[in-house]
């Protein structure tokens, strides 16, 4: 018997888990987490959950950072949350401006699938949580479960534009902690025996 993939949480970054900012978040001094982000993440690797960060951080081609002021955001991001018995199994960014036009900048889903081939992931058991249209219509155009917008960030202003576009996210949460319990109501825990190979 094959063993089942777990669903996977991809989590967009800035408005999610750490506070936006209009002047981008450049380097690690700027991180600020949004109250209650990282117990969410410990929320869902308790439950099983892998997850993921997909974010846009168009700051390095807008020459407004550079690339190891990112790496050291997103490293010590990823050990801030397991330090906290959380697990970020993946990060994949797009360090694209919207006028190079790529495949990967949010709202296309390259990289949910780019997570795909790298993790081994089932996109149709998974969810997409962000605090923006870009981050709903990446979940859809991937093909994901399940989308959740949060209202911390640009989350009220986007549920806004998403009434006007006719998008309809599968869920609209607070914050990314109520989303993470969202999404264990509608999964439960994930278990796998490991020995069903």
């Amino acid at each position: 018997m094959l063993k089942k993939k777990k669903p996977v949480v991809f989590i967009d970054k800035d408005g999610v888990i750490n506070f936006d900012s209009k002047d981008y978040i450049k380097c690690w001094k700027e991180v600020n987490f949004i109250p209650k982000s990282i117990e969410a993440i410990k929320l869902l690797t308790e439950k099983g959950f892998i997850s993921v960060i997909i974010t846009n951080q168009s700051m390095i081609n807008r020459s407004l950072s550079r690339q190891e002021d990112l790496n050291e955001i997103l490293n010590n991001m990823k050990d801030t949350i397991k330090s906290n018995n959380g697990k970020i199994s993946g990060i994949f960014f797009c360090p694209h401006t919207p006028d190079e036009n790529c495949n990967c900048r949010k709202p296309s889903p390259g990289l949910i699938f780019q997570a795909k081939n790298a993790l081994d992931i089932d996109i149709s058991l998974s969810c997409m949580i962000g605090d923006s249209t870009k981050d709903i219509e990446c979940g859809k155009n991937a093909g994901c479960k399940y989308t959740i917008l949060v209202k911390t960030g640009n989350g009220k202003s986007a549920e806004k534009q998403l009434i006007k576009k006719k998008i309809h996210p599968d869920h609209v949460a607070n914050d990314l902690y109520t989303a993470a319990e969202w999404i264990i109501s509608k999964y439960g825990r994930v278990f796998i025996n490991e020995h069903n190979t």
